[in-house]
């Protein structure tokens, strides 16, 4: 089975890359010639701030007051500048972000996971186009356009990665250091003649990034006081520097400045995802070529922001966040990025209809080249008779465009050269789309085609290996049935494989198209089981074979149907509520003892079925922290970890636990009562701003590290394991906790141990010979039976629960489908200098706590019920691969950008939760049955 499972993982891990291949390929493509207008650019250098983290309105509107937090850059608005809204994408991180307004490009959504400070890809930026750069911020940031710049002209000044700390006293500090260093800079370079020339020369930028904002609006939410303070400190900064700046150039009227963000923030202080909150972001421009504010009165836009920010008056100029980068390659006079997508904001620039035509032209033409580019790649790796060109842009059609925009230019017809450059552009990115997603229906056809044969397999390994359908086949018939199977199937790989070199297609696409021809063969090959399936169905009575059907799908819908909407979960869970009452047990047990037994557990079953639905509907975890909440659940695991310890020591028939076991329990039950001491005391600190206590981050630590070893402890007794592994697990949850959820693993916890229970009863029912009672299970003992039972169909109820408790787990405290949902505070135990791959994993543990006590039932309930640790996870492997299958089918790729990128991460979720819950079993299994004996005897006395 080893091998199943191995091979299992590998499919999976299959299926979950084809995604990033079919729809997050990197966009970029190489091997254009730089692009530049002819005429003399209006600036001889940019400014550009980029305040992280700050959101347009927050920015724009007037506090309550009814006075500006950025006196200075309000005025440029209104006296000297131009401004509006930059539209970011998805995902609305730093790094993306910060490669749309210097790059020009969208990263795909993978790179966020490819790293802040190094390029997944070699790409061009105006910086590498510039003269000289000069950078001062973020280790996280500056580096990645440092090292990605051809030749040594870029340089960074950044603080140290330990500045970066959410617990800081003044965040701002991030940004007032900034802005202290380029005041120190240009005093510096006064006596310093060979700096002072370098930065006299031609297409000179001086970057500014400003991580203050980011840093605190994560800390305290951007409608804090701190927030908008920070604010005002970056425009007071801001104002200090181009006074700088312009006395050292002696007010030469030649510097241009740029003011934006890479991203916007939610109001519980997270980004990530698409909300308006995220994808809208400030945009002010000013000084040489910008041109100033123009008057406006009747300005239509979707929402209602020029009323609340009072600038009805002002013509608002929306741009969309790569729109910058040719921005500031135009007022410069740099060639504009080579993989820029960016269209020219023209009411930006202030300067004659020749020049913005130029520059339209030298636009149109650097995106036409990378169109020409992508075009050539994919006619070279394609069959000729297969090419299939992008129609609406052929290459007469490109020349002829081209030559129409140079005469109009000739004949000084400039708004007709604009107008039809425009359109050039919009038919070019069209065109790169169109090759960029060539080979989408091709791929996702043999990815379909490995699915459906896959899950077929798993589905005949079921019928063969734990049902009574399958029926010995005759060596005959093997051999008649099968005789040219292999021939076939291997002429298929052959003419696939030479298919795919012809084309010089990717290595990957070798596996994705070859993978279903494996996986077909072994479900023909057992042609005979399938034959016994059908047969089966056959005999019963059609309307009982569709009702069936029907069940099965409304179950895998609802769960579907949960990951839009919460409140599915919740429906479920009120249903779920009813099974013990509609149960044929609940009827036929006519022992009075067992039958009060019996429905005080479907009583109890009822009950926290009830509570656990209510999580749904609770807003998503972060936005409304509450510590009282984990302190709570803290003190209700103490009290019933308690009650369960007693009801162990005063049954009839218990064992007499060692010393050590009960120090274990003991110490377990200590150590809850210190993760709520510890979250207590840190975000106290934390509010006084006196940082993370160093005593808090050990002991966080250590009860991490501690947490999958104490249960190795304990007994192996299934309840009194099972309670060992909770409490483990609880107190580290409770520290990862800053709300309502540390109440979500108790409820949790009860109801699966509710169900433990009602399935030993359901089991006993059916079975003939006496059940042992759950209290006597061992699972050293019962984890070497041999004997199991086979498959019924009350196992597909049993692993239905298992997948819809799953599901519960993941979205019952919060719809993390969405990257915003992430909260920083709730790492604060452990740490509050920012590191993406540890706070990203230390949540990533968050998400699995539930689903190791979900896990961990279940293999309970196997070894309760006699069957192979094996048979019913096969079942459920069926089940989500049927659901990952459907999500796959609801990727898209038009839209709005929240919709694409909701429709990836839920298929991404689904197979990650495959994936994991493949590990999960495994780790189930050794946290259950596994034990650490610090003495070489332990002997077990029954009384």
């Amino acid at each position: 089975m080893l091998a199943f499972f191995l091979i299992g993982l590998l499919v999976h891990l299959v299926f979950f890359a084809s995604i990033f291949d079919i729809y997050f390929t990197s966009p970029l493509v190489h091997g254009m010639t730089p692009h530049q207008a002819a005429l003399s650019p209006p600036a001889k250098r940019l400014v550009l701030f980029v305040a992280d983290g700050l959101r347009a309105d927050t920015f724009f509107e007037l506090d309550k007051n009814g006075q500006t937090r950025s006196p200075f850059l309000r005025n440029v608005m209104e006296q000297s500048g131009s401004w509006g809204v930059s539209h970011t994408r998805v995902p609305t991180e730093s790094r993306p972000g910060h490669v749309a307004l210097i790059a020009g490009f969208y990263e795909d959504v993978s790179a966020v996971a490819k790293g802040w400070k190094e390029n997944p890809v070699e790409f061009d930026s105006v910086f590498n186009e510039s003269k000289y750069t000069w950078c001062w911020g973020s280790p996280d940031i500056l580096p990645m356009f440092a090292k990605g710049a051809s030749g040594d002209h870029v340089y960074t000044q950044m603080y140290p990665p330990d500045k970066e700390d959410f617990a800081a006293k003044d965040a701002s500090k991030l940004d007032t250091w900034v802005f202290n260093e380029v005041k120190h800079f240009f005093e510096f370079a006064k006596s310093n003649e060979t700096l002072s020339n370098k930065m006299r020369a031609d297409q000179v930028v001086y970057f500014l990034h400003l991580l203050g904002l980011d840093t605190n609006g994560h800390a305290h939410r951007p409608m804090s006081s701190e927030y908008k303070e920070n604010i005002r400190i970056v425009d007071k900064g801001i104002q200090e520097v181009v006074s700088v700046i312009e006395d050292f150039y002696g007010n030469d009227k030649k510097t241009a400045f740029i003011y934006t963000s890479d991203h916007g923030m939610t109001e519980w202080g997270s980004h990530g995802a698409g909300h308006p909150s995220e994808t809208l972001t400030p945009l002010v421009a000013w000084g040489a070529g910008v041109d100033g504010p123009q008057l406006s009165s009747n300005q239509q836009f979707q929402d209602d922001f020029l009323q609340e920010w009072k600038l009805n008056d002002w013509k608002r100029l929306d741009v969309n966040q790569a729109d910058i980068a040719p921005l500031m390659a135009a007022l410069i006079g740099v060639p504009f990025p080579l993989n820029s997508v960016g269209i020219l904001p023209l009411e930006y620039l202030n300067n004659s209809d020749q020049f913005k035509a130029e520059c339209m032209l030298t636009n149109a033409m650097q995106i036409l080249e990378q169109f020409m580019v992508k075009m050539i790649h994919k006619k070279e790796t394609t069959l000729s008779f297969l090419f299939s060109p992008f129609k609406p842009l052929p290459l007469s059609k490109q020349q002829d465009m081209l030559r129409t925009a140079r005469l109009y230019i000739q004949q000084q017809q400039y708004n007709e050269a604009i107008s039809l450059c425009k359109s050039l552009i919009n038919l070019a990115l069209e065109g790169l789309s169109y090759y960029h997603t060539y080979d989408r229906v091709f791929l996702g056809i043999s990815v379909v085609l490995g699915f459906v044969g896959w899950t077929s397999y798993v589905f005949v390994m079921i019928v063969k290996l734990h049902t009574r359908l399958s029926k010995p086949i005759s060596k005959l018939d093997k051999l008649s049935s099968s005789d040219h199977l292999p021939a076939i199937f291997i002429g298929a790989g052959v003419v696939i494989t030479l298919f795919l070199l012809i084309q010089s297609c990717p290595w990957t696409y070798y596996i994705y198209c070859l993978l279903p021809v494996p996986v077909w063969y072994a479900v023909i090959k057992e042609f005979r089981v399938i034959q016994n399936v059908i047969n089966l169905i056959l005999t019963h009575p059609p309307a009982k074979s569709i009702g069936f059907l029907l069940l099965v799908i409304l179950g895998i819908e609802t769960m579907i149907a949960s990951f839009f909407y919460r409140e599915v979960l919740t429906l479920g869970l009120v249903a779920f509520a009813g099974w013990p009452l509609l149960s044929n047990l609940f009827h036929q047990n006519k022992v009075p003892i067992c039958h009060f037994t019996y429905l005080v557990m479907s009583l109890s079953w009822i009950l926290f079925s009830f509570i656990l639905a209510v999580f749904p509907l609770m807003p998503v975890v972060g936005r409304n922290p509450s510590i009282r909440f984990v302190t709570g659940a803290g003190l209700l695991t103490v009290i019933c970890s308690c009650i369960f310890l007693a009801s162990f020591r005063t049954a009839k028939t218990k064992t007499v636990e060692t010393i050590l076991n009960r120090s274990v329990y003991i110490a377990q039950i200590l150590s809850i009562v210190l993760s709520i001491y510890i979250v207590n005391t840190t975000h106290s600190s934390l509010a006084l701003k006196h940082g993370l206590p160093l005593i808090s981050q050990v002991i966080s630590w250590t009860t991490l590290a501690s947490s999958l070893l104490m249960p190795l402890l304990s007994s192996t007794f299934l309840f009194q394991r099972l309670l060992s592994i909770y409490l483990s697990l609880m107190s580290t949850y409770l520290l990862l906790s800053t709300g309502y959820e540390a109440l979500f693993p108790l409820v949790l916890s009860c109801l699966v141990f509710v169900w433990i229970n009602l399935e030993q009863e359901t089991i006993q029912l059916h079975d003939v010979s006496p059940a042992q009672k759950l209290s006597m299970m061992d699972f050293a003992q019962l984890a070497d039976r041999t004997e199991v039972r086979q498959l019924g169909l009350d196992d597909i109820r049993r692993s239905y629960f298992f997948i819809f408790f799953i599901v519960t787990a993941f979205f019952g405290t919060g719809n993390i489908a969405s990257v915003n949902s992430f909260d920083p505070a709730s790492v604060y135990c452990f740490l509050t200098v920012f590191n993406p791959f540890v706070m990203g994993a230390l949540m990533m543990w968050k998400i699995l706590i539930p689903f190791v006590i979900v896990m961990c039932a279940f293999e309970s309930i196997q070894v309760s019920t006699r069957l192979s640790s094996n048979s019913l996870f096969l079942i459920v492997l069926v089940i989500s691969d049927i659901m990952a299958l459907h999500f796959f089918f609801l990727v898209k790729d038009y839209g709005s950008w929240l919709d694409i990128g909701t429709s990836i991460s839920h298929y991404v979720i689904v197979m990650s939760m495959t994936i994991f819950l493949m590990f999960l079993s495994r780790l189930a299994e050794i946290l259950t049955t596994q034990r650490i004996r610090l003495q070489e005897k332990i002997k077990q006395h029954y009384t």
